[in-house]
């Protein structure tokens, strides 16, 4: 009887867990926990659409291992630029301040460098575009009299 309910359980045909292709639901995305490394700025594209821009700093830790003279890098710091073009944010983006710790998630891309751009410009590099999907400040900027002290 046993064998039977396990041969029977065997041949059903198994349920995925979503009937929704596996290709709907591929991602890039970062996470940032850092600083924010100056006030959120509004700025309008070509077609005149708002958007807001503003950057994370992370600092790598821990720092890279030791050279094999005993001496060691400090931790680099990484600068992050984010854009949200969401309307429902920005009011809520404008009202935060450079030197906030943030946690940041952001969908993130790979930009191909454009062979026709002048080798100069960011345009010929390949470049990470990070579109912002939310954002919780974890801290607030020190206060001008706490940095002083």
């Amino acid at each position: 009887m046993l064998s039977f309910a396990r041969h029977a359980v065997a041949r059903a045909p198994r349920r995925a867990f979503s009937t929704t292709s596996t290709r709907a639901y591929d991602v890039s995305k970062l996470i940032l926990i850092g600083r924010l490394g100056k006030d959120p700025e509004v700025r309008t594209t070509k077609s005149d659409r708002e958007y807001v821009s503003y950057a994370v700093a992370t600092t790598n830790y821990p720092p890279p291992p030791p050279n094999p003279d005993g001496s060691r890098q400090e931790a680099g710091t990484t600068w992050h630029n984010i854009v949200c073009f969401n309307p429902s944010q920005t009011n809520y983006l404008r009202t935060l301040q450079k030197g906030a710790q943030v946690y940041v998630e952001a969908n993130f891309e790979l930009r191909e460098a454009d062979p026709s751009a002048d080798s100069s410009s960011p345009h010929a590099q390949r470049q990470i575009f990070l579109r912002h999907e939310s954002i919780r400040v974890i801290r607030p900027p020190p206060s001008h009299n706490e940095s002083h002290e």
